[in-house]
């Protein structure tokens, strides 16, 4: 429950911020949350006293970032509007969904089931506001998941990997407390 009011806390910080100038309330909301998500997730690595978390989630927000300017940029396709040539795929809903599939992959389903929903609610607002259409929104969304899915270790995880040398092969394991 302290990750829902982190999030309030976040929210409210966020819609103080002068670039918030959207007349349409559900299209501000959803500005406001693709900021609030990540700023929560990055809390609450510090509420949790995480730097491990705190690295996983700088390395999938920036790869999520990084991936999804690269791919609005070589893509082109137009906003349904017809603004710009930047729809494909949405950033806010990669941005808003890189913070919530965090929360979920670290903290677990109570903080990220919300931290989802809240998420889904960006995807709508950018559709709504004939940002995006439901085709880039699902991409930002499959952009930041899988980036957290690869990048981001469970809580209690127990990592094995597979390290090539010289003449073969080993198995390292590595183990968290």
């Amino acid at each position: 429950m302290e990750y829902i009011k982190q999030l309030s806390w976040c929210m409210g910080l966020v819609l103080t911020a002068p670039w918030v100038v959207a007349q349409d309330p559900i299209e501000t909301a959803g500005d406001v949350l693709q900021i609030a998500l990540p700023l929560t997730a990055l809390t609450a690595t510090f509420a949790e006293q995480d730097p491990a978390a705190r690295k996983a989630l700088l390395l999938s927000y920036g790869s999520t970032f990084a991936l999804t300017h690269l791919l609005k940029n070589t893509v082109k396709k137009r906003r349904p509007n017809g603004r710009n040539t930047l729809s494909f795929p949405s950033g806010h809903t990669s941005s808003a969904f890189s913070g919530a599939a965090f929360l979920a992959k670290r903290y677990g389903w109570d903080v990220g089931l919300p931290a989802y929903l809240a998420a889904s609610f960006v995807g709508y607002s950018r559709a709504q506001a004939e940002q995006h259409d439901w085709w880039d929104v699902t991409a930002g969304a499959a952009i930041a998941i899988g980036f957290n899915q690869w990048l981001v270790p469970d809580r209690d995880e127990i990592n094995v990997a597979l390290l090539p040398v010289r003449g073969g092969y080993q198995v390292a394991l590595a183990f968290r407390f």
